[in-house]
């Protein structure tokens, strides 16, 4: 006989998430919103650009520093694109920085301030996709919206035991959380599937007996909750490799330029670099930004973007205190240096020269 399982319910969520809600620089807490308490859109919007390949424990401080330094939309459009990509150093996908800052321009200077309600006019600004114009619709102005993050969509092919492996699953995840989304409440119903995911239906050892929609977990009875979401296999990420030139000056400053405002790491700052290939070479010095004695670092700088892997060789050399900087790039002092939009793998390699590795 096959055994029968009641439908999820989204009160059983939302009574459970009034008790267990998280707490979130971000977040009106279930309490507030039952006042009248709105979120503040560019408050929802913020976090959700930040949490976007990023873990909420990484983003709470960048989230304050920004609100801190931007309080509001039209602040954040007055700011300078550098600031922006300096403010944003080290949360990674650096597109989403100059996105942010389109989109407050577009924000400010073409809505008054005030971001669209609709997922429709939402989608309509830069940088914000499908899942990001949902997620704000239904948090900041509780439309009844289908919100699928990564949390979501573990606890839905859980509780379905949808077989189909992702990312082919995605239409029929985001139909299923389509059927869940109640009318009322749909912006706490959002946010409860989220910590549904995050805090009990994790990916390794999940607590079960702890979820309020054990009942309806088709998986959890099957006893192969851990086996969901199914995913295809992924294909092995190339390596590329390169060189990166870290001239120190005798007072502490190192070179820096900026990358092309187009492309990986569009507009950040890094010490000279080559380019990055299969076959690129690691010991052609003559790629160099000065004629120096360049001095090999022990180990390669690795890191490892979405599509590929990267292995730099790191030189680091001297320069006297009247070196001048070549054109299209300055000398970071010591004080200077921390303030720099320096990307995660940039930081790496200038550590590795100075000798920090």
């Amino acid at each position: 006989m096959t055994q029968r399982f009641p439908a999820p319910q989204a009160e059983t969520l939302l009574r459970w998430y009034d008790r267990h809600a998280r707490t979130l620089p971000w977040r009106v807490s279930p309490d507030d919103r039952a006042r009248g308490v709105m979120p503040e859109p560019y408050r929802v919007w913020l976090s959700e650009i930040m949490l976007q390949q990023t873990t909420v424990a990484a983003v709470k401080a960048y989230f304050q520093a920004f609100t801190q330094k931007w309080p509001d939309v039209m602040s954040l459009a007055g700011a300078d694109e550098d600031d922006v990509l300096k403010a944003w150093a080290g949360l990674g996908y650096y597109s989403r920085a100059r996105n942010l800052k389109a989109c407050a321009d577009v924000v400010a200077g073409e809505h008054g301030g005030r971001f669209p309600e609709t997922e429709e006019g939402l989608r309509a600004l830069p940088g914000i996709g499908p899942y990001t114009a949902a997620a704000i619709a239904a948090i900041a102005f509780d439309r009844p919206a289908s919100v699928v993050d990564g949390n979501v969509e573990r606890v839905i092919s859980r509780i379905h035991a949808i077989e189909t492996p992702l990312p082919q699953a995605k239409p029929e995840i985001r139909e299923r959380t389509a059927e869940l989304t109640p009318q009322t409440r749909p912006g706490d119903f959002a946010q409860a599937m989220m910590d549904l995911g995050a805090t009990l239906c994790s990916p390794r050892q999940p607590a079960c007996a702890l979820c309020p929609w054990t009942d309806a977990c088709r998986a959890r009875a099957s006893g192969t909750a851990e086996t969901f979401p199914r995913k295809a296999a992924k294909a092995a990420k190339p390596t590329r490799r390169g060189m990166a030139f870290v001239a120190v000056r005798d007072d502490g400053a190192v070179l820096l330029r900026q990358r092309p405002r187009k492309g990986l790491l569009g507009g950040m700052s890094e010490p000279p670099t080559s380019v990055w290939a299969p076959d690129a070479a690691t010991d052609d010095l003559s790629l160099a930004p000065l004629q120096l004695n360049w001095r090999q670092c022990l180990a390669p700088v690795r890191h490892t973007f979405t599509h590929f892997h990267l292995e730099m060789t790191v030189w680091r050399a001297a320069a006297a205190a009247d070196v001048a900087a070549p054109d299209g790039h300055w000398w970071s002092t010591p004080e200077a240096l921390g303030g720099e939009a320096l990307p995660t793998v940039m930081k790496k390699a200038v550590a590795a020269g100075l000798g920090k590795d």
